[in-house]
This record gives structure tokens, C-alpha cells and sequence, in this order.
């Protein structure tokens, strides 16, 4: 039986043209994943690439009868429902690693922005504040050197993030599901313990389920009125109206956000503040880091159709 890959979203045209040439690719035809598809076309769909954000649930599955795999474009597969998918059989795959430098230079960006008010002091020079003598500069800050900096998730992201904030001579800790014994960071076993310590959070924990919300206002607070928080994970890691009321209180000193709870959606409030610098989902997104996520989900399509060990199944369904 032929068959055909569908495309739940839309991706660069790169991928297209990696796949080979006498593959059937379809798609994307709007959501939810496979709804408007006839049941003829339907049980043509062995592949679906798809990203994590994006849900991928029991009701998709049954919609697509002969799916055989999923790829996920991109680390996250949180939309993905495992269960149903191990039920039925069902490959699952993401790209672990492919953006994770992209993404841990974005992540000091933010924080760079965010810790020495680069927004700010662009904005300051731009409407002619800068008058050349000291009283008109910019009030003094605190520099990145010595401050703390705790890792929430240390897998390919997070352990760049740590690795780069030690080039920049901050002190690393972080806190991880479990300890990773190759690294010369500190462990702390909660991640209250790690915001007690820290006085910036660097999130780069995978969602899912488990940690929504996760960082509350319990974990802000402790970072205290000079920390700051960056976050590249998930946008539903974070508490975001505790986080608004936090920043808006002074009860915490700044955020560099490039993930939502509710994207596109950014709350008014978020937008109002000065001490926040934002971004609209871009860690990942470069030329190189696009590249090998095209090439790794190319390479699991054609280890699926060869029936051979695919290359970056998701941990859950790792055989």
C-alpha cells in the first residue's frame, strides 16, 4: 500500500526537500491533527510530523489508523500523549541536542539584556537621554560576575547554559530529575533548594505534565528583589500571573522570556514591564539548529521505513 507523511504543521521548506523525492509528504491542513483528512487519506498516513506543542493525542491516533511513527520537530514532545502511543505501537521520536547551542545563546542573550538593561540603555541613547555627563547615565548595576546561577534541567540544553555561565565566572549549580555524575556543578536535590541558593534561574527543564507551573511563587521569591529568571523551556513551567505580580511588586528584579503559557498570547501586563526583556519563541531558531533537526528526523523517517533502530526515540519509548 502506498503511503504518505503529513505535516501537522508548517516547517521550512528544507525538510521537504531532504525527504526523498518519491515520498508522498501532505499537509498541513489546519488542526486538529488529521481532522479534515478523508478516511481514504486518512489510512494512507504512516508518518506524522508534528512538534511538541502541538497536541498529538488518543483521538489523532485513531483518526490515523496505519501511523506507524511520529517525529517531532524540536526537543519537546509534551503533546504528545506516550500512553496512546505505546498502546497502539506507535514510534515516537524528537531532536534532542540539534538546537541546544542556539538555544543556550539565546538564553544568555536574555539574560545579558535583562541583568545589564540593554532594552533600556538602547532606548536611553535612542531618545537623546545621553547627555555625556554622570548625572545623566544610567544608574550602576550588578555585573554576572560572582552572582549565582542555578540550572533548572541539565540535559543537552541546560548543560551549555551551565557551561557558558562559567565562561562569564558566575557560580553553576542545578538541579535535574536526577544527578548527572560527568559534571563538576553542584547538585542540589529540590529545586527549592536550588532557588534558595540562586539568585537567577535559568530554566531549561522539558515540559510536561509533572512541572506546570513548577516554578510558583514560593521558587520566585526566594531568588529575592535582585533575581532575575530566564526562561527558554516552556511557558507552562512558570506560574506567569504570580510571575507578573512579582516583577510589578519588586519582590523580584527582572525575566527574560522567549516561551508563554498561552503563545502567541503575551498578557498586556508582561508587555508594560521595564525590568523584562521578551522574545517570540526564537531560542531555536537558526540556520544550523533548523539543519540538524531536518537531519535527524529525515535519518528516524528512514531507519522507520528500513526497519531498522531509529536515532533519537523519545526516553519514555526507548526500547
Amino acid at each position: 500500500m502506498s503511503f504518505t507523511i503529513l505535516q501537522a504543521a508548517t516547517f521550512p521548506v528544507g525538510l521537504r526537500n531532504k525527504i526523498d523525492s518519491s515520498i508522498n509528504v501532505i499537509g498541513p491542513f489546519g488542526l486538529p491533527v488529521g481532522a479534515t483528512l478523508s478516511a481514504e487519506e486518512a489510512a494512507t498516513v504512516r508518518i506524522l510530523i508534528t512538534m511538541g506543542s502541538l497536541t498529538t493525542d488518543e483521538a489523532a491516533m485513531d483518526r490515523l489508523p496505519n501511523l506507524g511513527l511520529i517525529c517531532c520537530y524540536g526537543t519537546g514532545y509534551e503533546g504528545v500523549d506516550l500512553d496512546a502511543a505505546r498502546k497502539r505501537g506507535i514510534m515516537v521520536t524528537h531532536s534532542p541536542s540539534a538546537n541546544a547551542s542556539s538555544v543556550a545563546d539565546l538564553a544568555m542573550a536574555l539574560l545579558l539584556a535583562v541583568s545589564r538593561r540593554v532594552v533600556i540603555a538602547d532606548k536611553f541613547v535612542r531618545e537623546g537621554a545621553w547627555k555625556g555627563g554622570s548625572a545623566a547615565r544610567m544608574p550602576l548595576i550588578r555585573g554576572l560576575t560572582g552572582r549565582k546561577i542555578g540550572v533548572f534541567g541539565l540535559g543537552a540544553i541546560g548543560r551549555k547554559i551551565a557551561d557558558r555561565a562559567a565562561a562569564f565566572e558566575m557560580e553553576v549549580a542545578y538541579y535535574n530529575r536526577s544527578r548527572k555524575l560527568e559534571v563538576p556543578y553542584p547538585f542540589h536535590d529540590s529545586l527549592q533548594s536550588l532557588a534558595d541558593w540562586a539568585d537567577i534561574l535559568m530554566i531549561a527543564v522539558r515540559a510536561d505534565g509533572s512541572n506546570q507551573h513548577v516554578v510558583d511563587k514560593g521558587i520566585l521569591k526566594a531568588l529575592g528583589q535582585e533575581g532575575i529568571v530566564i526562561n527558554i523551556s516552556r511557558g507552562s513551567v512558570i506560574d506567569e500571573p504570580v510571575l507578573i505580580e512579582l516583577l510589578e511588586s519588586g519582590q523580584l528584579g527582572g525575566a527574560g522570556l522567549d516561551v508563554y503559557e498561552r503563545e502567541p498570547a503575551v498578557p498586556d501586563s508582561l508587555k508594560a514591564l521595564t525590568n523584562v526583556v521578551l522574545t517570540p519563541h526564537i531560542a531555536g531558531g537558526t540556520i544550523d539548529a533548523h539543519e540538524a533537526m531536518q537531519e535527524l528526523i529525515v535519518m528516524n523517517i528512514m531507519a522507520y521505513l528500513a526497519d531498522q533502530p531509529l536515532k533519537t526515540p523519545v526516553p519514555e519509548l526507548r526500547s
